[in-house]
């Protein structure tokens, strides 16, 4: 397991803003309590204290904390970018998963918001900038010659991966960094020797997790698969 790559640990903003308030305002401010702090220590309040206004005002530009939270992993999906040139959809998607890996672990606290809150709302309810990576990759995807059946599989195939990907990655810790000894680094020594012989084995390999190592094998695969069983595009 190498070191937990770097994060976004900065202090969320102080100094109450000046000028007016409006929504980008809002999601930034949002998303930096967010990412220092996690979902469970964001509240209207602790936002309306950090933007020096009355928590109540800011009702007028989000109607509800759910309603920031959904802005919130809208302006971090904005920041995905689907490739629009002409090229193989292989690579293309590929550069896709890297980024999204990339947002993943700048905020990681945000993940949840990404992979599970979308769980509870139909998709046609959902926020729109959230849908936007969907509606660029099928069109991607029909433009390199996918019908577009198997263009919402890939989609579903490749965000399945990716999702799995992080939330398994960001689970990777170490409990003590400055330990030679993989076993004491992981933890793994608390667990009862008779109970769990194949896990504590395995310490060495866990121990030189390599998240984007991971990421190109998991593709590698996943490609394969797809490119073997779906129909191939038209010229």
């Amino acid at each position: 397991m190498a070191d937990t790559p770097a994060r976004r640990t900065a202090e969320p903003h102080d100094l109450p803003d000046n000028g007016p308030v409006t929504r980008e305002l809002i999601l930034s401010r949002a998303l930096e309590i967010i990412d220092h702090d996690g979902i469970d220590g964001f509240s209207m309040r602790r936002l309306g204290k950090v933007l020096g206004r009355d928590p109540m005002t800011l009702y007028r530009h989000a109607p509800s904390k759910a309603a920031v939270l959904d802005g919130v992993a809208e302006i971090v999906l904005d920041q995905l970018t689907v490739g629009s040139a002409d090229g193989d959809w292989v690579t293309q998607l590929r550069e896709v998963a890297r980024d999204f890996r990339r947002l993943a672990l700048d905020h990681p606290h945000v993940v949840p918001l990404l992979v599970t809150r979308p769980l509870a709302t139909p998709l046609g309810l959902r926020p729109l900038g959230t849908l936007r990576p969907l509606e660029d990759i099928l069109r991607l995807l029909t433009r390199a010659g996918f019908g577009s059946s198997d263009a919402l599989q890939v989609y579903r195939a490749l965000f399945g991966f990716l999702h799995g990907h992080v939330l398994d990655e960001l689970q990777e810790r170490v409990e003590r960094p400055e330990e030679s000894d993989d076993l004491l680094r992981l933890g793994l020594h608390r667990l009862p020797i008779g109970d769990f012989p194949l896990l504590r084995g395995l310490a060495p390999v866990l121990a030189s997790y390599d998240g984007a190592a991971e990421l190109e094998r998991g593709l590698d695969i996943l490609f394969a698969g797809l490119t073997a069983t779906l129909a191939p595009p038209c010229p």
